[in-house]
């Protein structure tokens, strides 16, 4: 059987959200107290550090539910993240970005209703200049045209599916890019409303 078809079959209900950091100290706590409402409902935060000196992992403990160790690495940290993790859709997100409040429900019917296994928020960049406007238009675009994800936009996959894949490459860089290419080979993916 097609995995993408397999895990389009399942029905999801929680989320895990996994964030690798590195010395994010800086905008951790914000971050996390931004999810408060997504753990309130059920869904399942977890922080994959990869040996942060700063006190990051510290400063997760409280407002995570796990705080997993692993090497250096984006692509390594996801993959122990997603080890780690009991939701039925796996959403990365990088430490410095933000989801919409009804992410969970945008995610969730977003599968739902195309049978997808995989998908993507459009990007939203903080500030009031217009420049950061058209650069975001311009990614949402780009990201549009190519089928490719980066992970500021919050990568989001069926549990089964990620695992079909093999999780992210084993690489330094474009990470992201990389998975977007395996998973458009399983199915189509799902375009949600902003992460900023």
């Amino acid at each position: 059987m097609n995995p993408g078809r397999a895990a389009a079959a399942c029905e999801v209900k929680r989320l895990s959200i996994i964030i690798p950091t590195l010395d994010e100290a800086e905008c951790i706590v914000a971050t996390l107290e931004s999810l408060g409402d997504l753990r309130r409902r059920g869904h399942e935060i977890i922080v994959a550090d990869g040996g942060s000196s700063d006190g990051t992992a510290a400063l997760a403990r409280d407002l995570a539910d796990q705080v997993v160790c692993s090497p250096a690495g984006r692509a390594e940290q996801m993959n122990a993240g997603a080890r780690a993790a009991a939701g039925d859709v796996l959403l990365f997100l990088h430490a410095d970005s933000r989801l919409p409040a009804e992410a969970d429900r945008l995610v969730l019917q977003g599968l739902a209703a195309g049978g997808l296994v995989w998908g993507r928020f459009d990007v939203q960049i903080a500030g009031s200049q217009p420049l950061l406007r058209l650069v975001a238009s311009m990614m949402n675009l780009r990201s549009r045209l190519t089928r490719i994800c980066t992970g500021d936009q919050g990568i989001f996959v069926r549990r089964e599916a990620f695992a079909a894949i093999g999780g992210y490459p084993r690489q330094e860089l474009m990470e992201d890019i990389a998975i977007s290419a395996r998973l458009r080979r399983v199915s189509r993916r799902c375009a949600c409303a902003s992460a900023a």
